[in-house]
C-alpha cells in the first residue's frame, strides 16, 4: 500500500501513540502529513476548547491548501482525568474537526478517507448511561455537566471515557451514509481498538485507582496491543481497499469484546 506525496494526511494526536506510530508509517510511505497535537506537531493546538479547535481546522486547511485526502481523529485522553475534559477532547474534538475539515476533504480528487478513533468501551463498559450519550450527539454541554455531576471519582472517568468514544462512533454510523459524506465522495469510518500500549494506557495502567482495573481486563490474544498494530489497520481504511467502507466500526481489541460479549455483534452500533 502506497501512499505518493500527492496524498495530504492530517492526524490529530500525531505527537505519540497510535497518532505517531501512524505518521511515521505514512510518511515512509511518501504520504504528507500535518500532525496537529500540543506539541511536535506542524499545527499546535488545544482541542479541549473551542478556541483551540478553531484554529487547527483553519491551520490546517491553510498548510493543506485546501486539500486533504485523509483525516484521522487519533487524539484522546483517558482515566485517570477530568471526565468533562475527556468529553471535550474525545467528541468534540472529534467531531468539530471533522466537521470542519470536510471542506478540504471535498476538494481531494479521490475518495478522501477519514477514520475517526473511537474505543472498545463504547461496548464493554457496563451502565453508561444513555442520556449521558445523547447530551453528546445533542451538543447539549449543561446537560452533560449535570449528567456527570451524579458521579465520581473511577465511575464518572469510566462513563465520560466510554460516553465520548460512543457518540463518536454513533455520530460516524449515522453521518457517513448522508449525502455530505458518501454521497460528496467521502469515506468515513471509525476504528474501535482496545487495550493499546500508548502513553494514555500506561498513565491509567500507573494510576492506583486505575492500574488494578486495567489490568483485569481479559485479553484472549495474551497482551496489550501495540500503536504499530492500529496504524497498519488505519492505513488500510485510508487506502483505496476503503472505497466500499461506509460507516463501518472495526473493533480491534485482542478479543475482548468477542469474549464479553460473543453473542451481541452486530447489535452493538444499532441506532
Amino acid at each position: 500500500m502506497q501512499f505518493d506525496r500527492e496524498k495530504t494526511i492530517a492526524i490529530t494526536g500525531s505527537a505519540s501513540g497510535i497518532g505517531l506510530s501512524l505518521r511515521q508509517s505514512l510518511e515512509l510511505k511518501g504520504a504528507t502529513v500535518i500532525g496537529i497535537d500540543l506539541k511536535d506537531a506542524e499545527v499546535i493546538a488545544d482541542l479541549s476548547n473551542q478556541e483551540g479547535r478553531s484554529q487547527a481546522i483553519a491551520e490546517t486547511l491553510d498548510q493543506a491548501n485546501g486539500v486533504l485526502d485523509g483525516v484521522v481523529t487519533s487524539a484522546g485522553v483517558g482515566p485517570p482525568c477530568d471526565p468533562a475534559k475527556m468529553i471535550s477532547i474525545n467528541w468534540l474534538g472529534t467531531v468539530q474537526l471533522l466537521t470542519g475539515l470536510r471542506e478540504g476533504l471535498l476538494s481531494s480528487k479521490s475518495n478522501a478517507k477519514v477514520v475517526a478513533v473511537s474505543s472498545n468501551s463504547t461496548t464493554i463498559t457496563p451502565n453508561v448511561p444513555e442520556v449521558l450519550i445523547d447530551a453528546c450527539l445533542e451538543f447539549h454541554e449543561e446537560k452533560i455537566q449535570a449528567i456527570l455531576g451524579d458521579y465520581s471519582g473511577m465511575a464518572a472517568m469510566a462513563i465520560a471515557y466510554a460516553a465520548s468514544k460512543t457518540a463518536v462512533a454513533r455520530f460516524v454510523r449515522r453521518t457517513a451514509p448522508t449525502t455530505e459524506w458518501a454521497g460528496s465522495g467521502i469515506r468515513l469510518n471509525a476504528i474501535a481498538p482496545g487495550a493499546i500500549l500508548t502513553p494514555l494506557l500506561q498513565g491509567g495502567l500507573d494510576d492506583e485507582e486505575f492500574g488494578d482495573a486495567i489490568r483485569t481486563l481479559p485479553v484472549p490474544v495474551g497482551d496489550f496491543g501495540s500503536p504499530e498494530i492500529i496504524a497498519g489497520w488505519i492505513e488500510m481504511m485510508l487506502s483505496d481497499a476503503a472505497d466500499f467502507m461506509c460507516g463501518s466500526v472495526v473493533v480491534v481489541d485482542g478479543g475482548s469484546d468477542a469474549l464479553i460479549r460473543p453473542d451481541d455483534w452486530p447489535q452493538s452500533f444499532t441506532i
